[in-house]
């Protein structure tokens, strides 16, 4: 190794040494649930019986995203008019 690419190795150490602490995670302890994360809790309605069946047969389809989506979709309606 030449001088100089030592010294690049050297300060290149050296960077990593001392500005790893900034970036490193804190330690500090989990703030407390705020109110505004609440209200989206409070909304969010549980799965239908149908919309679980429907994700099920996409699954075993092995759908996945447009695809999956307006197989759901489809068959959400299906269920729904078989329901009524």
């Amino acid at each position: 190794m030449t001088i100089s690419s030592r010294v690049a190795a050297a300060v290149g150490a050296s960077f990593l040494l001392f500005a790893a602490p900034a970036f490193a995670q804190t330690s500090a302890a989990p703030a407390a649930k705020s109110d505004a994360a609440a209200p989206m809790a409070k909304t969010a309605k549980p799965r239908s019986a149908e919309s679980m069946e429907c994700s099920k047969q996409a699954d075993a389809k092995g759908l996945h995203g447009k695809e999956r989506k307006k197989f759901r979709s489809e068959c959400k309606k299906e269920a729904m008019g078989k329901k009524q």
